[in-house]
């Protein structure tokens, strides 16, 4: 059975550069800082590859972050998975707790991220299990 954990995320994204210097403006790099509030309490930090079209409203990306924190008060760190397109300006993400990555308190944890942007804020619902 899952638990439900939910609050909001301030996210700070800086451009980094490319390993292929030649790639060209299509492509992008970026680091992610993110400060977790509510039931996850904590903070992140990551790295981002995107993809931007010709066609206006779609690209894609793929991220990894190591989140270090309190869910429901247990600490620990555990590494979430990204895995987002936007088709025309409809979006589909995946955020997922990649297997066997929780440390700590949050060893065996598992879960599925859901993401809600509303104008500049942003914030969460976290459906997860932890072993008993």
């Amino acid at each position: 059975m899952s638990t439900r954990a939910a609050g909001k995320f301030a996210v700070k994204l800086h451009p980094q550069p490319l390993a292929d210097a030649s790639s060209d403006a299509t492509l992008g790099r970026l680091s992610i800082d993110k400060q977790w509030h509510g039931d996850l309490a904590g903070t992140s930090k990551g790295e981002m590859l995107s993809a931007v079209t010709g066609v206006k409203g779609s690209a894609g990306y793929v991220a990894i972050e190591r989140v270090t924190a309190t869910l429901h008060g247990r600490a620990g760190t555990f590494v979430l998975q990204h895995t987002g397109t936007m088709t025309r300006g409809e979006p589909q993400l995946s955020v997922t707790v990649v297997p066997d990555s929780g440390t700590g308190q949050l060893t065996g944890l598992a879960g599925r991220l859901t993401i809600n942007v509303a104008g500049s804020d942003h914030s969460y619902e976290f459906d997860y299990t932890l072993p008993a």
